[in-house]
């Protein structure tokens, strides 16, 4: 990018619809910073802009309460930056993950990854997640599960995952690592990863009573469970991110800036 181009806000330089996107991506960064689910620096969420093989993804070496809509990064799908307003990078395993699942998923707008403490609990449970919660019931059956292979920064495990995480999930249990989900929305990634961490927290509270304790739900009872959280016409599909907006505006975030 041109010296001249880049003293220009990067709101000015970029389209209406790049900005919305980076406005929402920032939104889901510093609402993971106020649900905990950062991991210091590390751990990223990427969003695909329409129509492009190029997405967005955090700057490496700010927490997420400091992610804005003006200083994500753009890459394109081999890596190269396109746009880096503060020249700090990126983390090369977000690369890594994110590029191998745009690529392999191009309908998926956005990927949400990370390494709370009860994803990283349940990605070390040899029984993955568990039936056993209405929370669960929400995304149970479209998890994909992919084995640890080491820190993700070798360009030839983009095919295994990729592999391990077909056509259709919307989640992954990345084992000993952590949880990614997708979307094809900021926003329904980011649902898909709250029903996910939530189940993964309430797994774990369930198992310290011990294992054979815990209560499945019947297949019925999933299958149902599954189907109400899928209809089409849910009211949240439209109503909570508006909310978890004005979360962050009563917080006085800077999300959009």
């Amino acid at each position: 990018m041109s010296a001249v181009l880049k003293s220009r806000p990067v709101r000015e330089r970029v389209s209406a619809e790049e900005w919305q996107l980076r406005v929402d991506l920032a939104a889901a960064y510093q609402l993971a910073a106020i649900f905990k689910w950062t991991d210091l620096i590390y751990t990223h969420f990427s969003a695909r802009l329409p129509g492009h093989d190029e997405f967005l993804i955090n700057p490496y070496g700010l927490m997420f309460e400091e992610i804005t809509a003006s200083n994500l990064v753009k890459i394109d799908h081999q890596g190269k930056v396109l746009d880096d307003p503060t020249d700090l990078g990126y983390n090369e395993a977000g690369f890594v993950i994110h590029g191998c699942v745009h690529e392999a998923r191009p309908e998926a707008g956005c990927v949400i990854h990370t390494h709370t403490r009860a994803g990283v609990a349940v990605s070390a449970m040899k029984c993955g997640l568990l039936p056993i919660s209405q929370h669960a019931m929400f995304v149970q059956r479209e998890v994909a599960y992919h084995d640890y292979e080491g820190i993700a920064l070798e360009m030839g495990e983009r095919e295994r995952l990729a592999k391990d995480l077909g056509k259709t999930a919307r989640a992954m249990i990345l084992r000993n690592h952590g949880l990614l989900t997708l979307g094809t929305t900021v926003r329904e990634a980011f649902e898909v990863m709250y029903y996910l961490d939530c189940a993964c927290q309430i797994q774990i509270d369930a198992c310290a009573g011990g294992l054979d304790n815990v209560l499945r739900m019947s297949a019925q009872a999933a299958d149902t469970a599954f189907r109400q959280f899928n209809r089409a016409d849910r009211p949240s599909n439209h109503k909570d991110w508006p909310a978890l907006l004005r979360l962050l505006e009563r917080r006085g975030s800077n999300y959009a800036s």
